[in-house]
Formats: C-alpha cells, structure tokens, sequence
C-alpha cells in the first residue's frame, strides 16, 4: 500500500493522508533499474565476481552495473568484499539485504501469479 490514512504500519504512523518517507525511499532504492535484479541475484547465488553479475544481468551495462554496485553499497544492502594479496573482489550482500529474501520472494509469487512470460521474455528481447 502507498498511501496510508489511519492505517498504522511499523514507524511510518500517520493519520493524515500521504506517502510514508521511508516506503518511498524503499521504492527509490529497489525500483532503481537494475537493483533488484542485482539484488536478487545475490539472494539466489551469493556473492560473485563482477564479471558473473554482468553475465547473469547481461543487458545492464558494466558502467550502470558499477554505478549501481556503489549505490547499492552506499544503502548499506551490498557490500565489497576484498581478499588479502590477491585482486579478488566479490559482492554480497549485507544483513539489511539479505533481509530483502522476504521482498524478493513475494515479487516473484506476485509475478508467476499474474504476469504472463511470453509477454515478459517479449518485452525483454526488444
């Protein structure tokens, strides 16, 4: 729900009429393009190179792909993983992203319910 009226949910209580800030903030992070598929990504396969995300997300570029990583970074949901004497980087996610499963999950029960995939694979290949 994005509009709340005397309905109370978690800090984001109001009796007036308006967008919960941090359900907005929420929607600015994830409806990013490109998020949260990065993220669900990390949920499904843990952490990975650069190089596998950019093969798993083949249609996000490697210059959004990194702007998105910092991003995602900056939100405290990823994080970058370096590794003593090696140039090994990885991401994963942090706590407050794995806490995302639950979100993530539901997406896609919401989207094998309701959206159909040949429209989907259609949209995606133009």
């Amino acid at each position: 729900m994005i509009a709340m009226a005397t309905k109370t949910v978690s800090d984001c209580q109001q009796r007036q009429f308006s967008l919960c800030p941090k359900f907005q903030k929420t929607f600015m992070i994830l409806g990013k393009k490109w998020n949260g598929l990065i993220v669900d990504v990390l949920l499904e396969d843990g952490d990975q190179r650069f190089k596998d995300l950019a093969q798993k997300i083949p249609k996000c570029s490697d210059r959004v792909l990194v702007e998105r990583l910092k991003e995602l970074e900056q939100e405290n949901i990823v994080t970058r993983k370096t590794y003593p004497n090696s140039s090994l980087i990885k991401y994963g996610l942090t706590q407050q992203g794995q806490d995302l499963d639950q979100v993530m999950t539901a997406v896609h029960g919401w989207a094998d319910q309701w959206l159909d995939v040949s429209t989907c694979v259609e949209e995606l290949t133009h």
